[in-house]
């Protein structure tokens, strides 16, 4: 482990990320408010630390780097990032402390959307825009970024794109990696600025359409309201965000094939057809079963089944209604959805439809082969066998990902918090979704929760993003031994 490597690549994205508070620091002057003081400091301090680290450690003639040190430097990045990213809200007052900084912080780094925040409208106008802008850099990756537009990055990079990128199997677009980098981010900006639009012609302000637009393309949820979306009560508004976070939950690399002419690539490609048809078989059952128990009309049933089928698949976490009020079926439905999660190579969290699709297909294989003991079974995702090792990783990150939503809600019980709010704690921080159940619902938030409980939370979130390997290798003793 080349800890001056290390401590080189942290310190450039440190500086990159003190470099991009400038957004925010235009947004202060813009309209005066009295966030400027405060982002200047934190700007010179995260800027600061990162060009220490930068100079103070030696980078190597060769930018080659393996897989532990690509791991060690996503996580510890991510850490640093989550912690230095909370000074705008610390030193501008915008929480009471420095734990329910860090923790609205990494919530939006991570786009899961759990707040701390009891009055989201109190905030000043420069920090609600920084916290819907770091939720728009965390979706597609602070790190692919980097890679993008600091091409040295891109030397060896292969193992940062794989410790960051979420999904089970990351393939370049390019032969080259700053290029594949660079394809992401255009085509993650391109549907930015559509979003932006479509949100203008429903009479939706520029700022909060670009900060809504800044939460809905990442699957993050932040909203500039108290209520969310639900504040603004318009039929148009809740489509239009429907539709893109239904973009936003399909793998990236097929909104690439599609700009390029392949117009039947989202029909072909198995993943999404499971997406988009657990989407609509899910909307279809809670309409039916809110249809008349909580609306009258079918669509006002249609409209907020979709939205929250929607918002929590795609683990955007954005909320209309209560849907604590709806009946067991449509609560244990959504529930469920916490876990499922979007597509790989998408923005959203929670386990991916790819995963889903293979542990299914892993288990007919296992009875098929009982029935069958002498043949030989593969699994198959697009036609393509998967290899032993990526099965493998992807069963013992489905059992690592359970294992760990058991142990992190029975701690946060052991804190004093009762079963259903653990539960939903935890399931809407380890998948990134943003609201849970019990005390943390749609309504509610996570200020009640104790300090060591968010602390919990915050790693839930970390180990979420990044995959749970990433973040839980650093605990196997065999990681630091040569």
């Amino acid at each position: 482990m080349r800890w001056s490597y290390v401590a080189n690549v942290v310190g450039i994205l440190l500086a990159f990320l003190g470099l991009s508070m400038v957004f925010p620091l235009m947004c202060s002057l813009w309209y005066r408010d009295q966030s400027l003081v405060a982002l200047v400091q934190s700007m010179v301090l995260t800027m600061g630390a990162g060009i220490l680290l930068f100079f103070g450690s030696r980078r190597p003639s060769i930018d080659y780097i393996n897989p532990r040190e690509g791991m060690a430097i996503v996580a510890l990045a991510w850490t640093a990032i989550g912690l230095f990213g909370a000074l705008p809200f610390y030193l501008g007052n915008g929480v009471p402390g420095f734990t329910d900084a860090v923790f609205e912080s990494v919530s939006g780094f991570t786009t899961t959307g759990s707040s701390v925040l009891t009055n989201i409208e109190g905030l000043s106008k420069s920090l609600l825009f920084w916290r819907s802008f770091i939720q728009w850099l965390g979706g597609m990756g602070i790190i692919v970024l980097s890679i993008a537009i600091l091409p040295f990055l891109g030397v060896g990079g292969m193992q940062l794109f794989k410790a960051e990128v979420p999904s089970p199997v990351p393939d370049k677009l390019t032969p080259r990696l700053s290029d594949s980098a660079k394809i992401l981010w255009y085509v993650y900006a391109l549907i930015s600025l559509a979003e932006v639009i479509f949100l203008l012609a429903g009479d939706m302000n520029f700022y909060d359409a670009l900060c809504h637009t800044f939460t809905t393309m990442p699957t993050g949820g932040f909203s500039t309201k108290n209520t969310s979306m639900a504040h603004y009560d318009s039929a148009y508004l809740d489509y239009v965000v429907l539709v893109f976070m239904v973009i936003a939950g399909i793998n990236f690399s097929l909104h690439y094939q599609l700009l390029r002419g392949r117009t039947l690539i989202f029909w072909r490609d198995s993943e999404c057809r499971f997406f988009l048809g657990l989407c609509l078989v899910l909307t279809l059952v809670i309409t039916l079963n809110v249809h008349g128990t909580v609306y009258d009309s079918v669509g006002k049933a249609f409209q907020y089944a979709s939205f929250q089928v929607v918002s929590i698949v795609t683990t955007t976490g954005y909320a209309t209604a209560d849907y604590e009020t709806w009946p067991g079926l449509s609560q244990a439905l959504l529930f469920m959805c916490m876990f499922i999660g979007a597509s790989a190579g998408s923005t959203g969290g929670g386990m991916k439809c790819a995963r889903i699709m293979v542990c299914f297909k892993y288990c007919y294989r296992e009875l098929f082969t009982l029935v069958h003991p002498r043949s030989v079974a593969q699994v198959k995702l697009n036609s393509a066998v998967i290899p032993d090792p990526v099965l493998r990783s992807i069963m013992g990150f489905l059992s690592l990902y359970i294992g760990l939503f058991v142990l992190c809600s029975l701690g946060l019980a052991a804190m004093g918090m009762d079963m259903v709010s653990s539960f939903g704690a935890v399931a809407a921080c380890i998948g990134n979704i943003g609201p849970g159940f019990g005390t943390v619902g749609p309504v509610d938030n996570f200020a009640h929760v104790p300090t060591m409980g968010k602390w919990l939370l915050v790693w839930c979130m970390l180990l979420g993003r990044l995959e749970i390997y990433t973040v839980i290798i650093l605990f196997v003793p065999e990681f630091w031994k040569k």
